[in-house]
C-alpha cells in the first residue's frame, strides 16, 4: 500500500479519435486520481470529426473543437506529439513533438492510433490523389475544389472506390459543387453489399446528382491530370479523390505485438492484446471479433463498442472487480447521400443486407444526429458518468516484469448492457 501512495497507475491513450478520447475521457471519470493518471498522446490539438471529412472537403464547416477544452474538468494529461515507436518490453511510447524526440512512460497502454488511407502502391495515388482520411488531406483537397470552381470553367473529379467512403464523397461533392462533373469509378458493382432497394435508390441519388459511375472498373495508375484504368481507358480528372481502402500504422507490428489484418492489434474479447496483457487496442486497429463471429469493421460503431469494452475491462482489473463483456455489435451501414438523402442499412448476424431499408431525408435526418451525437458524447466525456470514482487495487508492476498470459475472462450473466455511445455510423 505504501508504494500506492507514491507511484500512481499510469494510463496512456494513443490517439484521441471517437475511440481514444472516450476511452481516456471515460477513465479518467470512473478511476480515482489519487491513485491512476490519464494521459492522451495525440498529434493534433484538436478533435477530429473524420466522419464528417467528406463534408469538409466538399466545402462545409465542420466542427473540431480543441481537445484541451475536450478534456476540461476530466484530469486527462494532453501531450501533443506525435507516436514513433513502442516499446512493450520496457513500457515506453517513444514521441515526436515541437520540442524534439522524447518518452511517455506507462503501465497499462490504450492503442488507439487509428488508421488512414491506403493507395495499395498504385502508382501515383500517393503523388496525385487527394484523401478524406485525415483533416489536412480534406482541406487540401477543398482549397483544389474551390480553385476549380474559381476558375469558371468546371472541372472533373474522380472519386476513385466504391466503399461507404467514396460513395458519401462523391455525393456531398456532387451536391455541393453542381458546377464540377463527378464521376464514381467502382471495383465491383455499385453497393454490392446492399440490399437491392437500397442498390436502386443510391443509384438514383447518383443519376439525381448528375454522378457518372463506372462499375467494374480498375484503376492502374493515378496521373497528374486524368485516371488510367486497367483496360487502357484514361478518364480525365483535374481533383481525384482516392479511397480504395483504408490501413493502419506498423508501430504495433514493429513493436512486436500480434497482430492481423495489415498490422492491427489482435485482442481477445476484453480489447486485451493476446501478446501483451497490459496493452489495450480499440477502434480501427484493433482485430475484434464481433458477437456474430466475424471481425468488426472499421467505424465509428466499432469505435464506440471496443472503447467500451476496453474501459470496463481496464477499470475492472485496476479495482479488483470481474470482467464484465459488452456487446460487440455489427448492425448495418449508415450512408449519407448529401444532405438530403440517405440510406441505412440494416445486417443480419452474418453480416448480409436486409431487405428492408430506410432511405431518403429520414435516413439523411437519423445520419446526421448520430454525428451530432457522436461529436456530443466525445467531447462532454463526464457527462452521464458517476460522480463516485473506484480506487485502484492493483499496484504498478516494474518495467520489465513478467506478465501473465491474457487469457479469456468469463462471459457476464444476462442483461449485462450495451454500449452508450452511438451506434452503426460505419463509412469504411
Amino acid at each position: 500500500m505504501s508504494d500506492r501512495s507514491v507511484m500512481k497507475h499510469r494510463i496512456v491513450v494513443l490517439g484521441a479519435g471517437y475511440a481514444g478520447a472516450y476511452v481516456a475521457g471515460t477513465l479518467a471519470r470512473r478511476l480515482s486520481s489519487q491513485d491512476a493518471e490519464v494521459t492522451v498522446v495525440n498529434a493534433e490539438p484538436d478533435f477530429v470529426q473524420r466522419l464528417r471529412l467528406h463534408q469538409l472537403a466538399a466545402g462545409q464547416d465542420v466542427d473540431a473543437p480543441p481537445l484541451a477544452d475536450v478534456f476540461t474538468g476530466t484530469g486527462v494529461r494532453l501531450r501533443l506529439a506525435r507516436v514513433t515507436a513502442l516499446d512493450p518490453e520496457r513500457r515506453v511510447v517513444d514521441v515526436t513533438d515541437a520540442h524534439g524526440v522524447g518518452q511517455v512512460d506507462y503501465d497499462t497502454l490504450v492503442y488507439a492510433l487509428g488508421s488512414h488511407g491506403a493507395d495499395h502502391g498504385v502508382p501515383g495515388a500517393a503523388e496525385h490523389a487527394f484523401d478524406v482520411a485525415a483533416r489536412p488531406s480534406a482541406l487540401r483537397l477543398r482549397e483544389r475544389l474551390d480553385g476549380l470552381e474559381a476558375g469558371g470553367a468546371g472541372g472533373n473529379v474522380c472519386v476513385v472506390g466504391d466503399g461507404l467512403t467514396g460513395i458519401e464523397t462523391a455525393t456531398e461533392i456532387a451536391e455541393a459543387r453542381p458546377g464540377l462533373s463527378v464521376t464514381l469509378i467502382a471495383r465491383r458493382r455499385l453497393g454490392a453489399p446492399l440490399s437491392d432497394g437500397a442498390r436502386a435508390h443510391l443509384r438514383g441519388a447518383c443519376d439525381r446528382l448528375g454522378i457518372t459511375v463506372r462499375e467494374h472498373t480498375e484503376v492502374e495508375a493515378v496521373e497528374a491530370a486524368g485516371v488510367r484504368c486497367a483496360d487502357g481507358t484514361v478518364l480525365p480528372s483535374d481533383a481525384t479523390v482516392w479511397a480504395a481502402g483504408f490501413a493502419v500504422a506498423p508501430i504495433a507490428g514493429a513493436a512486436g505485438l500480434e497482430v492481423a489484418d495489415g498490422g492491427r492489434v489482435v485482442v481477445d474479447r476484453t480489447m486485451r492484446s493476446v501478446s501483451h496483457p497490459n496493452v489495450y487496442a480499440v477502434g480501427d486497429c484493433a482485430r475484434a471479433i464481433a458477437d456474430n463471429g466475424l471481425p468488426l469493421p472499421m467505424s465509428c460503431a466499432s469505435a464506440g463498442f471496443t472503447g467500451r469494452q476496453a474501459t470496463t475491462a481496464i477499470i475492472a482489473r485496476l479495482t479488483g472487480r470481474q470482467v464484465a463483456h459488452t456487446g460487440l455489435d455489427y448492425v448495418g451501414n449508415h450512408i449519407s447521400l448529401g444532405r438530403r438523402d440517405g440510406i441505412l442499412q440494416p445486417v443480419d448476424r452474418e453480416a448480409r443486407a436486409r431487405t428492408k431499408f430506410m432511405g431518403g431525408r429520414n435516413a439523411a435526418r437519423v445520419k446526421a444526429g448520430i454525428l451530432r451525437t457522436a461529436l456530443w458524447t466525445t467531447s462532454h466525456p463526464t457527462f452521464g458518468l458517476p460522480t463516485r470514482t473506484h480506487r485502484v487495487t492493483t499496484a504498478p508492476e516494474p518495467a520489465g516484469a513478467a506478465t501473465p498470459a491474457a487469457n479469456p475472462v468469463p462471459l457476464p450473466a444476462a442483461g449485462q448492457p450495451k454500449a452508450v455511445v452511438p451506434t452503426g455510423s460505419e463509412t469504411r
